[in-house]
């Protein structure tokens, strides 16, 4: 109303994307808690056997800085593929580069959630390491809250969980980009699965098959190097 638009004017557009064809939710088993302090370490065990499936060509994105500085320095170690990590370049230069690498993974958080444009097979993989909650330390956060408290309103529900799912969103769309882009995408947080509101985040998802079987990754990228899945050309 506020923009002078009303209900019955606006239209609902089909997605463009073939996502049962061009991607696969990957929720890996047996993660520990969040809170976890071997969390990041498990959660990228989790991740790597879909790493080398895709050959790198992922993107790994991250709630936190102290997050990102743990999997630089543990990914560091044994990564096979050109990384490239947030901070140390230009957002633009790096993210460029990471696409020009071909097999690169790129590794970011917070405004790397969002405006990363890498379209074609440069980008297969897109892993999320926890749901994007704000961190409730937020002054700012911590005051909007209150004021919905003050009132009986659920901060939760008013305010973090929906904040959280289009922050999550964003992170989901930077996986298919195109018409021809494929990949998979790995949710790592095992809330998804065990909290309630986890069917929330998963029903914001585009309608993507899911499994929790790390086989069901490798025969996907499998598939695309056979070239069993074609690539539109139109």
């Amino acid at each position: 109303r506020r923009l002078g638009l009303w209900p019955d004017h606006s239209e609902q557009l089909p997605s463009p994307f073939d996502y049962a064809n061009q991607a696969l939710v990957y929720l890996p088993p047996n993660l520990p808690e969040p809170n976890s302090p071997d969390y990041t370490r498990a959660a990228l065990r989790a991740m790597y056997p879909a790493l080398l499936a895709s050959k790198g060509r992922a993107f790994l994105l991250f709630t936190s800085h102290r997050a990102l500085r743990e999997a630089v320095e543990i990914l560091g170690d044994k990564l096979t593929f050109p990384m490239f990590v947030q901070g140390t370049l230009p957002k633009r230069k790096l993210v460029e580069a990471f696409r020009e690498s071909g097999n690169g993974v790129l590794l970011g958080t917070q405004s790397f959630w969002e405006g990363v444009d890498v379209r074609g097979e440069s980008l297969s993989l897109v892993m999320i390491d926890k749901l994007p909650f704000a961190s409730p330390d937020d002054p700012v956060l911590r005051g909007r809250n209150e004021r919905v408290q003050h009132r009986g309103g659920s901060p939760f529900t008013e305010i973090t969980l929906p904040e959280a799912l289009i922050t999550f969103k964003q992170g989901v769309g930077r996986l298919i980009r195109d018409v021809n882009d494929y990949g998979v995408l790995i949710l790592c947080d095992p809330r998804l699965t065990s909290k309630s509101y986890g069917r929330t985040f998963l029903n914001a998802l585009p309608p993507m098959p899911q499994t929790r079987n790390i086989q069901d990754v490798q025969a996907f990228f499998a598939r695309l190097e056979s070239k069993k899945i074609p690539r539109n050309t139109d």
